[in-house]
C-alpha cells in the first residue's frame, strides 16, 4: 500500500501498518525497536500497540517486555490462507513436481507488484536462499515475479512496473523500467521467465505463470537451483514439467475465487 493510501485510512490504517511492522521483525520485539522503525510519535505508537494487544492481534509478554503476533491474528491468517491463497489448491501438484525434479519449488502470488511466496518444496539437497512461505520478495528480479508481471493486462502491468524499486541486488539485476519492459515482452512471448542471479548471487530459476482460463494471472511456479549445481541451460530441461504443472494448477483452480 502506498503512503498516500495509508494516510487516508485513519486509525485502522495506522494500526495495520504497526501490526505489519511488528510481524516483519520475525521475532518478539521491544517497544523501542518498533519506535525506531515507526513514523508515529511515541504516545501514538503506544496507543496503537495497546489497541492491537487488547484486540488479540498482538500479544505482550511482561517478562521480556516484547510484542509478537497474537493468536487472533494467527486464526485470521489461517482462514486467509485457506480462502485467498493458491497453496491449498496447488499442494498435490507441487508434491508431484517436487518428486519429479528433486529441486526447490516455489509457488507465489502477486501482491501490489511484489511477490508473496505462498508455498515451497525444498530440494533433495536443500539450498539456503531468501524465499520462504509467507515472505515478500521483489517482482522485478525474481523469476516468479517477472512471469506474473509479464502476463498482466494493461494498465495493470504498468502499475506493477511503477511499484518496483529497481534496487541493484546483484550485478545481474535489472535496474530501470525500460530494460524491465523489454524483458517482460520477451517473457510473455516465450511463456517462461528466468532468474539469472538477479536477486541473490548464485541462485537461478525457471518460472512460469499460472493463468486462469480467461488468461488472468493467479500465480506463478518456479524451479530453483544454484549455479554450483546447475545452469540456466540445465534448468531449461525442466520446462515441460513446469508448464504442465502450471496448467494442472490452473485447471484445479477453475472454481477458486482468487483475490483481485
Amino acid at each position: 500500500m502506498n503512503q498516500q493510501g495509508r494516510a487516508g485510512d485513519g486509525t485502522v490504517g495506522k494500526a495495520l501498518e504497526v501490526l505489519e511492522q511488528v510481524a516483519g521483525f520475525d521475532r518478539p520485539v521491544r517497544f523501542g525497536e518498533v519506535l525506531e522503525a515507526s513514523n508515529h510519535p511515541k504516545a501514538t505508537l503506544y496507543r496503537l500497540l495497546q489497541t492491537l494487544v487488547n484486540q488479540g492481534m498482538l500479544r505482550y509478554d511482561d517478562a521480556s517486555q516484547t510484542y509478537a503476533p497474537g493468536l487472533r491474528l494467527v486464526r485470521l491468517a489461517h482462514t486467509a490462507w485457506r480462502q485467498s491463497s493458491l497453496a491449498p489448491v496447488a499442494r498435490p501438484f507441487l508434491d508431484d513436481l517436487s518428486r519429479q525434479v528433486g529441486e526447490t519449488i516455489h509457488l507465489a502470488q502477486l501482491d501490489e507488484g511484489q511477490v508473496l511466496y505462498v508455498d515451497k518444496r525444498n530440494a533433495v539437497r536443500p539450498i539456503e536462499m531468501f524465499s520462504a512461505a509467507g515472505k515478500v520478495g521483489p517482482g522485478y528480479c525474481t523469476g516468479v515475479g517477472k512471469a506474473m508481471i509479464a502476463h498482466l493486462a494493461e494498465p495493470d502491468r504498468e502499475t506493477a512496473i511503477a511499484r518496483q524499486s529497481f534496487y541493484r541486488h546483484t550485478p545481474a539485476t535489472l535496474t530501470d523500467a525500460a530494460t524491465f519492459r523489454a524483458e517482460l515482452d520477451a517473457i510473455r512471448e516465450a511463456g517462461i521467465a528466468y532468474d539469472r542471479e538477479e536477486h541473490e548471487p548464485g541462485i537461478i530459476c525457471i518460472a512460469a505463470p499460472i493463468l486462469s482460463g480467461a488468461g488472468r494471472v493467479i500465480g506463478a511456479l518456479s524451479i530453483t537451483n544454484s549455479t554450483q549445481r546447475n545452469s540456466l541451460e540445465g534448468l531449461a530441461a525442466f520446462r515441460p514439467a513446469l508448464l504442465k504443472t502450471a496448467e494442472e494448477i490452473s485447471e484445479a483452480a477453475s472454481t477458486w475465487q482468487f483475490p483481485g
